[in-house]
């Protein structure tokens, strides 16, 4: 990672962590922000487990990167036909409260289990391409990096072959340039070993 790139990703982090920071404090019931994550359901299944292939589970996503995609949906930095017109009307207070909701639920066990030669593969490239290194070694994320352990095959395989053609909106750029060297093979293997990790 470039000294600038670093630094233009820590700034644009610390941009959302203090409006996130500044918010007015509520003392909203559990209910309400239940109610909020409704919305969420008939894409995104109940309590953030999707069982869509192509759309992400969002339970068990660090709490930063959570609030960070809505904001960017909301600015219009990232752009979905379905999530741009949700979160258009989303406050501060309410991508906080989203953010809260689903990362403190658990994500289901993973619905796959991979053959020991094709685990070891999709570890081995986990390895390789450094995704351990910014993704936690149990690929599990932090802070505004996302979870990717027990994340739907389909969506991740869409995701990475997004990031190599440029067509999908990275904030920082380091993804983008981590996905340059995979090939279309290694793409299906990690896709399939990161949908099967519990």
């Amino acid at each position: 990672m470039s000294g600038a790139r670093c630094c233009l990703e820590r700034a644009a982090v610390a941009i959302v962590v203090a409006a996130l920071l500044f918010l007015p404090c509520t003392n909203q019931a559990l209910g309400d922000i239940e109610a909020k994550a409704e919305v969420c359901v008939p894409c995104h299944g109940a309590d953030g487990k999707s069982t869509n292939a192509a759309i992400p589970s969002l339970a068990g996503q660090p709490k930063q990167f959570v609030t960070t995609q809505l904001i960017m949906f909301r600015e219009g930095n990232r752009k979905d036909p379905e999530m741009s017109p949700v979160a258009a009307n989303l406050s501060n207070v309410d991508i906080d409260d989203l953010g809260t909701y689903f990362a403190a639920q658990e994500l289901a066990p993973a619905a796959q289990n991979l053959a020991p030669d094709k685990a070891d593969a999709g570890r081995r490239l986990t390895e390789q391409f450094r995704c351990v290194q910014c993704h936690g070694a149990a690929l599990r994320g932090q802070q505004h990096i996302p979870r990717l352990a027990g994340q739907q095959a389909e969506y991740l395989r869409v995701q990475l072959r997004g990031f190599k053609a440029a067509t999908r909106f990275d904030m920082d750029g380091n993804m983008t340039s981590a996905a340059q060297p995979l090939s279309g093979t290694d793409i299906e293997i990690l896709a399939d070993y990161l949908a099967g990790l519990q």
